[in-house]
């Protein structure tokens, strides 16, 4: 995930380049032609803002008077009635105030992340309590059918046409429009890796014109690997700046650029308001995970640990299984008409349901279920394919498996053959959002980073399939779900079970 740059100037230690899904970006290293520069940039940032302006300003006025038409039916001429007309006209203006005494605007919140998401239910959860605190104040008599109606439908909407216009301004960022010109700052094999991730997706919405490195920093080193522009040293940087168009430096881990330099750095940036990242070697820590803690003018970076258990886990779990159970009470039809056709379609044989062995939280082994999707015999056909595997790594994908049945491959397209785990969720070896439950032959070849994966239960659903699915690469799959470990929140979850309703009607990485 992208940092937040600021504006003047100033300096704030981030994460930089957590990827998560899409596309691989264009091979070529400057920012395209539609990339945005200078005043541009601000225009489209502020055209943005606008946008979302208006759109909460219809969204209010849309749920209020859904609220108001719900409530009190045909138009009256009730006191009661005429004041909640008043009402309505006057609540959008108050999710407008709502929303920016939350800073749902500051376009640091905007973009990326789950942020503005949760400034949007905060705004809300504020603006019900307002009005009830006014409603007391005042006797002013609310009534409860209507905030019941418009604040759960403001507050939804709200997050939904946000998400929306998200979308809208990742597709252009994909296309390369109104990308942040990028000029990075470290070492080569710093700015190679840094270069390649945010190559390989420009949902963050940075794209790399150029990098400043040390003096004779290729002098008797490695190759640190394909580099973007070389521009000059560390001492060029501000006239860097101005060959390339940049807008935003990305300053990496150096010894030669702390302290006092970075902060001449600052100073001249300053004067052409280049936005300034500095990039902390944290690697997929969310920034609600830390906090900058000044200590004599030194800003320190302050890490908390992951939250992996408490009372949050607890209402997880709750949730979870509660959720589970309803699901499959009300898609009971559903699973017993698949169980039908699956052992009904031409040339089936064998059960429904496909039981196997997987991993679950800490090594603990407990048997899955899915819909059968392959010929019985799959298992045994497994090894005189093991050549023809299209994976990089312990996973065995190919994307026309002779195993899979014609019944299966429509199965898994739509992630049907899936719907079985709900059972596993509800006897608690898995949860709804969680990482891939893998197989004990790949744990078996874990290295030690990948078995952190392990601390928590695996999900039905997750990361890596709302990024992808069979299409990412191992490594991939595993840094999404170490991701998840690390960064776990009931927002992140409710973004990912939205975000898998999107991948199973696109179908994608889905074989």
């Amino acid at each position: 995930m992208a940092g937040r740059p600021s504006r003047g100037g100033g300096v704030h230690s981030v994460e930089m380049a957590q990827v998560i899904d899409g596309p691989v970006a264009r091979n070529d290293w400057a920012a395209p032609p539609g990339a945005a520069a200078g005043p541009a940039r601000h225009s489209w940032k502020a055209r943005y803002v606008a946008a979302l302006c208006l759109v909460d300003l219809l969204v209010g006025l849309a749920s209020a008077g859904v609220a108001l038409g719900l409530r009190f039916g045909p138009a009256t001429t009730e006191p009661s009635h005429r004041s909640h007309i008043w009402l309505t006209l006057t609540l959008p203006f108050a999710w407008l105030v709502a929303l920016a005494l939350n800073r749902a605007y500051e376009t640091r919140h905007l973009f990326v992340g789950n942020d503005e998401y949760v400034r949007v239910f905060r705004s809300g959860l504020a603006l019900t309590a307002t009005l009830a605190v006014v409603s007391l104040a005042f006797d002013f008599r609310v009534a409860r059918g209507y905030v019941i109606i418009a604040m759960p439908l403001v507050t939804v909407a709200g997050v939904a046409l946000r998400y929306a216009l998200r979308q809208r301004l990742h597709r252009s960022w994909a296309r390369g429009e109104r990308l942040h010109r990028v000029l990075l700052v470290g070492h080569g094999s710093a700015v190679a890796e840094l270069a390649r991730r945010l190559r390989r997706e420009r949902f963050h919405g940075l794209g790399v014109v150029g990098a400043c490195l040390p003096y004779a920093e290729s002098d008797g080193r490695p190759d640190p690997g394909p580099l973007p522009p070389v521009l000059g040293t560390f001492s060029d940087v501000a006239a860097a700046v101005g060959r390339a168009g940049a807008d935003t430096v990305v300053v990496l881990s150096c010894p030669e650029m702390a302290g006092a330099a970075l902060r001449r750095l600052a100073w001249q940036l300053e004067r052409d308001d280049v936005d300034l990242i500095v990039a902390s070697t944290l690697v997929d820590v969310a920034g609600d995970r830390t906090t900058i803690r000044p200590v004599d003018g030194l800003p320190m970076l302050h890490v908390e640990h992951p939250r992996l258990k408490g009372g949050r886990r607890v209402v997880k779990e709750i949730v979870d299984r509660v959720s589970a159970l309803l699901l499959l009470v009300v898609a009971a039809p559903v699973l017993l008409l698949l169980a039908l056709l699956i052992r009904t379609a031409p040339g089936a044989g064998g059960p429904a349901i496909f039981r196997q062995e997987r991993v679950g939280r800490n090594g603990r082994l407990f048997v899955i279920y899915k819909f059968r999707t392959m010929h019985v015999d799959a298992e045994q056909r497994l090894a005189e394919l093991f050549e023809r595997n299209e994976s990089d790594g312990e996973l065995f994908k190919i994307r026309d498996d002779p195993r899979v049945t014609p019944m299966g491959r429509w199965l898994r397209r739509f992630s049907l053959d899936e719907l079985p785990q709900l059972i596993n969720v509800v006897k608690g070896d898995m949860s709804l959002v969680g990482p891939r439950p893998p197989l004990p032959r790949e744990v078996a070849n874990y290295p030690p980073d990948m078995r952190r994966r392990l601390v928590v239960k695996p999900g039905l659903t997750g990361l890596w399939q709302v990024s992808g699915r069979s299409d990412l690469s191992w490594e991939e799959s595993i840094r999404l779900d170490l991701s998840y470990v690390e960064n776990w929140s009931f927002t992140m979850d409710l973004v990912i079970l939205v975000r898998t309703l999107s991948a199973v009607i696109r179908s994608s990485g889905a074989y």
